[in-house]
């Protein structure tokens, strides 16, 4: 019979990889702050330097708040 494996489960083993491979870690490090300054990059582009203003504008303007 097949154990139904759940993404919880695959969430602990990847935290254990993590723990067990410094390399992995620092993979994934570095994959995070990437993401994080192409989104800071994409947003500022988006909405200017004013970004609480101008992103509260776009989301009024859609109907989202």
């Amino acid at each position: 019979m097949k154990k139904i494996i759940s993404d919880l489960d695959y969430v602990i083993l990847y935290a254990e990889q993590l723990k067990k491979n410094k390399e992995l870690f620092k993979q994934q490090k570095e994959l995070i702050e990437a993401q994080i300054k192409a989104s800071s990059s994409l947003f500022r582009n988006a909405f200017g330097e004013d970004f609480k203003t101008n992103a509260r504008k776009y989301l009024q303007g859609r109907g989202l708040i």
